[in-house]
């Protein structure tokens, strides 16, 4: 199977341009040849990059709330037509997308890191929220559930994915290994110096491919309305730099990590190459001992208001 990772900056916080953008380079993947593709974490429409460079802790403060009012502006409903209008573009070209998005809760006021899984046939088939945002985002983000730790069947191959730190996390991982995964999914904001070491480890540990897939942004991308621009750019630095790292199920490198640009990385990947890497070690499978371990995960979607 022929997989693309897109490494790009979205349009910041302006949803219908990063959804148009999205469906070009979803059509210039499936031009290289994918038969699926993936897009970095949170890529529509932006990652909340002031966070690490303004006071973002600040109580009360005004400019901290027209910017947090700005990102919910910029966040779409899991079923909302910009999805739709996705998963219409991937019918269409017969090609699975993995899609980094700012999910627009039901009370409309706050957002999850969500990453959609949409088949061609099928469209939206899984919606990840992000089990625990990482630090600072836990200013901007909402705490996810266990709904979307779901793998998809593509091309012979078992998927799934997982966003940013919580690739970090051994049991959100081994759900996933437990569910038969042989390529994984990695989405980040664009850090190459997180995504070197996890997208190995995953790969060893896992004997599976992994893409890790990266962000890119500058201070040019922010527009200049936004309200705490000026102090992003008394700060200086910081900002989402690349780091798409596609790695074989023996640790081996296939591309990447890519540096900072914006650019489709493509792979061709082989499921056979899973199989004979798990003769000797296959972490839910001969060796794993579930008369001593056992994992549960409540895959309840959590809303604020119970289905009658």
């Amino acid at each position: 199977m022929r997989v693309a990772a897109v490494q790009a900056a979205p349009v910041f916080l302006d949803l219908d341009a990063t959804v148009n953008k999205v469906l070009d380079l979803m059509k210039e993947a499936a031009g290289g040849g994918a038969e699926l593709c993936a897009f970095p974490e949170t890529f529509l429409s932006g990652y909340p990059v002031w966070i690490n460079s303004t006071d973002a802790a600040r109580f009360n403060d005004p400019l901290q709330k027209e910017a947090y009012a700005a990102y919910v502006e910029g966040s779409l409903a899991a079923d909302g037509p910009e999805l739709e209008a996705i998963c219409a573009v991937a019918s269409d070209l017969g090609m699975f997308t993995y899609l980094g998005f700012i999910e627009r809760s039901t009370s409309g006021g706050s957002v999850y890191a969500a990453l959609a899984a949409i088949h061609p046939d099928d469209g939206v088939v899984s919606v990840h929220r992000k089990l625990r945002p990482t630090y600072a985002e836990r200013m901007v983000w909402s705490a996810g559930d266990g709904h979307g730790l779901t793998v998809h069947t593509w091309n012979g191959f078992r998927v799934g994915g997982l966003n940013c730190f919580e690739n970090w996390l051994p049991l959100a991982r081994y759900s996933l290994y437990a569910q038969g995964e042989q390529l994984h999914i990695a989405t980040w904001p664009g850090s190459p110096w997180l995504t070197r070491d996890i997208t190995r480890f995953i790969a060893m540990e896992g004997r599976m491919y992994v893409i890790s897939v990266s962000g890119v942004l500058s201070a040019d991308d922010i527009p200049d309305d936004f309200p705490l621009k000026q102090q992003m750019l008394a700060a200086g630095g910081g900002y989402p730099s690349g780091g798409t790292f596609i790695v074989a199920p023996d640790g081996d490198a296939i591309e990447g990590p890519i540096g900072n640009e914006e650019t489709i990385v493509y792979a061709d990947l082989d499921v056979r190459r899973v199989l004979a890497e798990r003769q000797n070690f296959d972490p839910a499978g001969h060796y794993h001992r579930p008369d001593v371990f056992t994992l549960r995960v409540n895959r309840d979607r959590q809303e604020p208001l119970a289905p009658s």
